[in-house]
């Protein structure tokens, strides 16, 4: 077809998009190559037996030949015969993995010999990469392709929590928190930020994958190498995600999805915690071993501890005049200390213990549905869903309400022209707790001591204060949360235009993004039953908007030269834009709790106000030549140059790749290995960017106006202040692009003619001019620290991903999917000053306990190795003398502390004293390698799936301990370890010390192996088993399909681990760290599947 044949509209219409996109045109020409065709022969000379061969006329074993419409039916033997009573005027059909089936009419014949031709299908499978599609057997790069029936068969409303072991190279940290983001890495940890892949959503970069319906996606692929990805460029560091959703096609068909289930907490006493009677017991046992007199307020002071029948007034038994109900007094507004003294509060003691965890974690409901209309004819299609997700948490006041509504659209003007849009509105509201701090909700759950019920007396908030306890009532704090809400829109999608320019190049300009806006509301409301308690009410609001665009633009041309050539070449521009904007404000003091009642202008006391906000903005040129020679030998190169408003002297970056692949299998040195039917070696070079860490400003000095620190007493009188201003940051001009050089080795293979296909690769990644805003002294002077090119980090590791499929005998499909991820990660460079840095938030009494130094990997545990206890006097005043010699000091001890029954530590330097310098590393999060297994079966109208994850040679930081362990972490619950577990003369093999009242740095306070634990598990995450009716009973009442299912998911897990659940997220270098995780909860539930 040549340009001259369009119209001179037309005509002008195409250069004139031409022109805009800034694209320069390619001149080559192109055809589609062509796949060779088969014919195949049937031999009829009688009944009821035969012979199936290959194409190659080699017999096929275990070929399942069946009489169609009925369940009888046979398989072949070793040489390819079968033998079937036919009925007359039956229908063979045969099947086989890798095969194209046939059917045939028996009609006379006695005697039918069968050719079957290969199955193409699988090695011409089109895939989504970037900018354009490939065959599978063309692929350069590590690409692997998620199956999605697998992924929509467990029930979670996140995209992205559903690839857990779905892909190799993926790794997926999932909290149980409704709506709470998992983390996704793709091939290990290669910054100390943010590690978020890129999200490509039918040809829309974003960083955010929260509202996608799972339904809709047709086809997901994860772009792991260089050579897949680097034409992303700066934004590929991470790697891609390429989600596709789906098109209508065909007749108009109704689709409607539902299911619903419940969640189900842990059951049993899950934290091991002792019962009131225990805990006094505990109690007795540390005073005895501390050396001081029984006289408890509450437990008495006698030989053995009595528990009261009210803890507050303390120790109070039934009768006594101090539990009088008639004194009992509280005022909920009340101002002062003075007012607060004047309370009367009675609660009487849970002798039988409060379940703190399940007065915390309740069975909830969840529930879905999804209505979808789609169609298509050769001028179009379209596809519409309309989804609904109530997702109750079930710890109290957490939940994910969603509502998804989805138009794609595809017009053909004409042969040559097309145009469309995906279009997906998002309305959610997902109040969410913290996970990662320190008193969260589960923390202070597993804290709180069982004695304390929920409720005083009259039915407010039980309380510690005054009693000697330490810890909050985590009822009490989540239902005060219960009118805080979060709602959040989002208009996300894409328009798009295709013109074929000329035989073979396409022109493609796409417009896509999102605009988002959101609000909040949170109450504060007094309190009275803890020891630090609040003496206001307050109310604060916020809201946040903003909007992020990209506009692509592409030439993409094809041509087959020959026989021999096969050429594709992509070039193509894309400007990327995005701006927020938020404000709020809190008041203090209203003269009522009613949130209906409540705004920011309403309240009395102190009021604070804020606001901001941000853009930034990407341009970028890319171009991707894709070349293969016979259909064997394949090449393929990448450039791309970015520009970013985040730097100031070095705005653009250069990412190049290459990669190539040879299809051995197509050698003829090869042909005459049967059982293989297609293998590939591949390799892949390349340089991503990563610019995500750095804010916009960094480039640039800020300052800011702080009424504590920068105004200034001119005239050295009180009312004389003048305001003046503060560094707010100091700014870097000579930050640039942070590099990602990637190399990545593979191999795919298929064999017993599409049976099995196994794909593995071995990959590096070097992380150079890391971003990294390093520490720096005080002497610096006020400002946040700019990012700049000083660190560096690497990652290697295997990926293996392997499918199985084979019909077992008639009706009956066996399908197999494993994959399998393993990386090693390590810290390569700090700064030119020092060569490791601790992670803040990650201290145990201000002794940090997350290193991230050269030569270790990231997020490493660092303290002291315990090597077991001071079980004798001889030991403590051997290990003292040499401390002594060594030292020269007659004072010297070996140990600060040491004592019998605590903790004896190693001297890992060898120096005879043990001091900060034996701190070693104790393990780290990273796992050894994670798998997943999805196990699939098909029987006739009945079909079984399930899918197990694991996880091996993760290490576990347990910060639960620190309070649950060791009596003299704070007078809290104790776990049943630390009475029946610890040391005593006569348990010198206990697994804990010596139980104390005082803490020290021989027992507790120090940041030591015990608190560190195998985090390794295996779990099996969904199983399901569906029914779809039979056909003949649903065409009488217009139904398609109709398939009805059950399903569980979380059902078990294998683990060591002692805490409520292995699966632990956090920062990129300091995860695995276990202060009180949302665990993933069992769920049971039920579903329906409707077509019309």
């Amino acid at each position: 077809m040549n340009l001259k044949n369009y119209s001179p509209g037309k005509r002008a219409l195409c250069f004139a998009l031409a022109a805009f996109a800034g694209c320069q045109t390619v001149v080559a020409a192109a055809s589609l190559h062509a796949e060779p065709t088969v014919t195949h022969t049937l031999y009829a000379d009688a009944q009821v037996k035969g012979k199936v061969t290959s194409d190659k006329n080699e017999p096929l074993v275990g070929v399942n030949v069946i009489v169609k419409g009925t369940s009888v039916g046979t398989t072949t033997d070793p040489e390819g015969n079968f033998s079937l009573v036919v009925p007359e005027n039956g229908t063979l059909t045969f099947s086989f993995i890798g095969y194209l089936s046939q059917e045939i009419a028996v009609g006379s014949r006695s005697e039918i010999d069968v050719r079957l031709l290969p199955d193409t299908k699988i090695l011409s499978e089109v895939v989504v990469t970037a900018y354009a599609t490939q065959k599978k057997k063309d692929i350069t790069g590590a690409v692997s392709v998620v199956d999605v029936k697998n992924i929509t068969k467990q029930p979670s409303g996140l995209v992205s929590g559903l690839l857990q072991g779905q892909a190799s190279g993926v790794t997926v940290i999932s909290s149980g928190q409704p709506g709470a983001e998992p983390q996704v890495r793709i091939r290990g940890i290669n910054t100390f930020g943010n590690n978020t892949p890129l999200y490509v959503v039918d040809g829309v970069p974003t960083q955010n994958s929260t509202n996608l319906n799972p339904n809709d996606i047709a086809s997901i692929q994860v772009l792991k190498d260089a050579g897949a990805a680097s034409i992303y460029g700066s934004r590929a560091s991470n790697g891609v995600i390429i989600i596709t959703t789906k098109k209508g096609t065909g007749k108009v068909s109704v689709q409607y999805d539902a299911w619903y289930g419940v969640q189900v907490p842990k059951s049993g006493n899950v934290w091991d915690l002792l019962s009131p009677a225990e805990e006094a017991k505990l109690r007795w046992i540390a005073n005895k071993n501390s050396g001081l007199p029984i006289n408890d307020p509450i437990y008495g002071s006698g030989p053995e501890p009595v528990i009261p029948d009210y803890i507050y007034p303390l120790g109070k038994m039934e009768g006594d005049p101090a539990v009088d109900p008639s004194k009992y007094y509280i005022n909920p507004n009340y101002k002062s200390d003075d007012d607060y003294n004047k309370f009367y509060r009675i609660i009487r003691a849970n002798k039988a213990g409060t379940d703190w965890y399940h007065e915390v974690f309740k069975p909830a409901v969840n529930t879905s549905h999804n209505l979808s209309v789609s169609g298509g004819t050769d001028k179009g299609n379209y596809m519409i869903s309309l989804n609904y997700l109530n997702q109750q948490g079930t710890m109290l006041s957490t939940y994910l309400k969603r509502y998804n509504l989805r138009a794609n659209t595809l017009f053909n003007v004409n042969k040559h022209i097309r145009i469309g849009e995906n279009l997906t509105y998002t309305i959610t509201s997902n109040p969410q707790q913290t996970e990662l701090a320190d008193l969260n909700i589960v923390q202070t759950a597993s804290q709180m001591s069982p004695i304390f019920p929920v409720r005083d007396i009259v039915g407010n908030y039980a309380g510690i204060f005054g009693t000697g306890y330490n810890g909050n009532n985590p009822v009490g704090t989540l239902e005060r949360l219960k009118d805080n809400r979060t709602l959040g829109n989002r208009l996300f999608g894409n328009m798009f235009a295709e013109v074929d320019v000329l035989n073979g190049l396409t022109f493609r300009t796409n417009f896509g993004g999102e605009m988002y806006s959101g609000t909040s509301r949170s109450f504060v409301y007094p309190t009275f039953e803890n020891n630090e308690n609040t003496k206001y009410n307050a109310f604060s609001q916020g809201s946040s908007s903003g909007y992020a665009w990209t506009w692509t633009n592409t030439l993409t041309y094809k041509r087959m030269i020959g026989s021999m050539h096969d050429i594709t070449v992509v070039l193509g521009n894309e400007a990327y834009k995005s701006y927020f904007e938020n404000l709020g404000g809190t008041t203090r003091d209203y003269y009522t709790f009613d949130p209906n009642y409540t705004t920011l202008s309403t309240g009395s006391g102190i009021q604070s106000n804020y606001s901001g906000r941000s853009f930034e903005s990407l341009n970028s040129q890319f171009g991707r030549v894709d070349y293969a020679f016979k259909g064997k030998y394949l090449l393929s190169g990448t450039l791309r140059r970015d520009g970013s408003s985040k730097f100031v002297k070095y705005q653009y970056g250069w990412f190049p790749s290459v990669s190539a692949g040879w299809r051995l299998s197509e050698e003829g040195f090869m042909q005459g290995i049967k059982w293989l039917a297609d293998l590939k070696v591949r390799g892949s070079w390349g340089v991503m960017g990563n610019q995500l860490n750095v804010n916009a400003n960094n480039g640039y000095y800020t300052f800011i106006m702080d009424k504590a620190a920068s105004y200034y007493d001119i005239g050295r009188t009180n009312n004389s202040n003048q305001p003046g201003f503060q560094v707010g940051q100091i700014g870097n001009p000579d930050a640039k692009w942070e590099r990602n050089i990637n190399a990545n080795i593979g191999i795919d293979a298929t064999f017993l003619n599409g049976m099995v296909d196994v794909s593995i690769d071995y990959f590096r990644k070097d992380i150079r001019d890391l971003l990294y805003n390093p520490a720096v002294p005080g002497t610096q002077g006020p400002g946040t620290v700019p990012f700049v090119n000083i660190a560096g980090t690497t990652n290697r590791g295997i990926d293996l991903s392997a499918n199985f499929h084979k019909i077992l005998a008639p009706d009956l499909r066996l399908d197999l999917g494993a994959t399998f991820t393993s990386y090693r990660n390590k810290v390569t460079r700090v700064t030119d000053n020092t060569n490791y840095f601790f992670s803040t938030g990650r201290a145990l009494n201000g002794v940090n306990y997350v290193r991230n130094e050269v030569g270790h990997p990231i997020g490493s545990f660092y303290g002291y190795q315990i090597t077991g206890f001071w079980n004798t006097n001889e030991e403590l005043e051997q290990a003292n003398e040499q401390a002594r010699q060594v030292s020269g000091d007659p004072a010297k001890v070996y140990q600060a502390e040491q004592a019998l029954g605590r903790f004896r530590f190693k001297d890992v330097n060898g120096d005879g004293i043990i001091t900060a310098d034996d701190r070693t590393f104790l393990g780290n999060p990273n796992p050894d390698f994670n798998y997943g297994l999805n196990i699939g079966l098909t029987y006739k109208q009945f079909d079984f799936s399930a899918f197990f994850y694991g996880v091996q040679g993760a290490d576990i930081w347990n910060q639960l301990r620190y309070t649950t362990d060791f009596y003299a972490s704070f007078v809290q619950a104790k776990s049943k370890r630390a009475l029946y577990d610890s040391w005593t003369p006569e348990n010198k093999n206990a697994t804990l010390p010596i139980q104390e009242t005082k803490a020290s740095v021989a027992t507790n306070t120090s940041p030591t192996s015990y608190y560190v634990e195998d985090g390794s598990y295996l779990r099996l995450k969904n199983i399901q088993l569906g029914y779809n009716l039979p056909a003949k009973m649903l065409s009488k009442i217009n139904v398609s399909n109709l398939r009805v299912y059950v399903q569980a998911a979380n059902v078990f897990t294998i683990t060591k681990y002692i805490g409520l659940d292995p699966e632990i997220g956090g920062s990129a270098t300091s995860f695995g760290v276990d202060k009180g995780m949302y665990p993933n909860d069992r769920q049971f539930l039920g579903g329906i599947q409707v077509s019309f």
